[in-house]
């Protein structure tokens, strides 16, 4: 069987529902995985943006994530698992909202099992895909 990672909440190649968006309640959606591999410890759930005009841009990473919980609920915010720090400087989803004008983007949820219980990172870390800020 497959490793799989799905949404009720709005299929592959389709439109985000709005309340998942920047423009609505900015919400992560409800996400269920199956059939982890033989010996995975935990996960890692990072959610990106490939066609941001600035490059890739991360709205989520969530690690230590337990690979029995089977998935995440509607709304995991911040303190409800161990998430990094994302472009937008938040410890937390962030969901879509591409510039006015932009056209649609895509959004890439990616899920990764690894073989350690945890990573053993500082609160809050910064994902190394996000971008740099400063003044």
């Amino acid at each position: 069987m497959a490793f799989l990672l799905e949404t009720a909440a709005f299929a592959p190649g389709n439109s985000i529902p709005e309340k998942y968006t920047g423009y609505g309640r900015n919400i992560a959606p409800p996400l269920a995985w199956r059939n982890p591999p033989r010996g995975t410890e935990s996960l890692v759930l990072i959610v990106e943006d490939h066609d941001a005009p600035v490059g890739t841009v991360t709205h989520w990473a969530a690690y230590d994530l337990d690979p029995d919980a089977g998935g995440l609920p509607e709304a995991t915010r911040e303190g409800d698992v161990a998430q990094a720090v994302n472009d937008m400087g938040h410890a937390r989803f962030d969901g879509p909202k591409p510039p006015k004008g932009h056209g649609p983007h895509r959004y890439h949820f990616r899920l990764a099992a690894l073989d350690v219980k945890s990573l053993s990172l500082p609160d809050a870390p910064t994902h190394p895909g996000c971008q740099e800020s400063g003044p």
